[in-house]
Protein backbone atom coordinates (compact mmCIF):
# COMPACT_ATOMS: atom_id res chain seq x y z
CA UNK A 1 0.00 0.00 0.00
CA UNK A 2 1.18 3.49 -0.73
CA UNK A 3 1.45 6.15 1.96
CA UNK A 4 -1.50 7.94 0.36
CA UNK A 5 -3.62 4.76 0.56
CA UNK A 6 -2.71 4.31 4.23
CA UNK A 7 -3.65 7.91 4.95
CA UNK A 8 -7.04 7.52 3.23
CA UNK A 9 -7.64 4.27 5.13
CA UNK A 10 -6.76 5.99 8.38
CA UNK A 11 -9.06 8.93 7.69
CA UNK A 12 -11.90 6.49 7.02
CA UNK A 13 -11.27 4.67 10.30
CA UNK A 14 -11.17 7.98 12.16
CA UNK A 15 -14.42 9.16 10.54
CA UNK A 16 -16.18 5.90 11.42
CA UNK A 17 -14.83 6.05 14.99
CA UNK A 18 -16.01 9.63 15.47
CA UNK A 19 -19.39 8.76 13.92
CA UNK A 20 -19.78 6.08 16.60
CA UNK A 21 -18.85 8.56 19.32
CA UNK A 22 -15.70 6.70 20.36
CA UNK A 23 -12.35 8.07 21.43
CA UNK A 24 -9.16 6.43 20.24
CA UNK A 25 -8.73 5.03 23.75
CA UNK A 26 -12.21 3.52 23.76
CA UNK A 27 -11.74 1.93 20.35
CA UNK A 28 -8.33 0.62 21.37
CA UNK A 29 -9.82 -0.99 24.46
CA UNK A 30 -12.47 -2.80 22.41
CA UNK A 31 -9.80 -3.94 19.96
CA UNK A 32 -7.37 -4.94 22.72
CA UNK A 33 -4.75 -2.69 21.12
CA UNK A 34 -2.90 0.36 22.35
CA UNK A 35 -4.41 3.77 21.64
CA UNK A 36 -1.00 4.66 20.19
CA UNK A 37 -1.42 1.91 17.57
CA UNK A 38 -4.94 3.12 16.71
CA UNK A 39 -3.57 6.65 16.32
CA UNK A 40 -0.81 5.44 14.02
CA UNK A 41 -3.40 3.66 11.84
CA UNK A 42 -5.57 6.78 11.71
CA UNK A 43 -2.61 8.96 10.71
CA UNK A 44 -1.55 6.52 8.00
CA UNK A 45 1.72 5.76 9.76
CA UNK A 46 1.01 2.08 10.20
CA UNK A 47 -0.23 -0.67 7.94
CA UNK A 48 -2.40 -3.27 9.61
CA UNK A 49 -3.41 -6.87 9.04
CA UNK A 50 -6.56 -8.21 7.46
CA UNK A 51 -7.39 -9.68 10.87
CA UNK A 52 -7.29 -6.17 12.35
CA UNK A 53 -9.50 -4.82 9.54
CA UNK A 54 -12.15 -7.35 10.57
CA UNK A 55 -11.69 -6.42 14.25
CA UNK A 56 -12.07 -2.75 13.35
CA UNK A 57 -15.23 -3.49 11.37
CA UNK A 58 -16.78 -5.41 14.26
CA UNK A 59 -15.82 -2.72 16.78
CA UNK A 60 -17.26 0.01 14.55
CA UNK A 61 -20.33 -2.08 13.72
CA UNK A 62 -19.83 -1.91 9.95
CA UNK A 63 -19.16 -4.44 7.23
CA UNK A 64 -15.46 -4.77 6.40
CA UNK A 65 -16.21 -3.55 2.88
CA UNK A 66 -17.67 -0.33 4.32
CA UNK A 67 -14.24 0.60 5.66
CA UNK A 68 -12.97 0.82 2.08
CA UNK A 69 -15.98 2.66 0.58
CA UNK A 70 -14.50 6.13 0.37
CA UNK A 71 -10.95 5.16 -0.52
Amino acid sequence: MSKKDLERFGKRIKALRIDKGLTQAQLAEVLDMSSNFVGMIERGNRNTTVENVFKLARALNVKPSNIFEEL
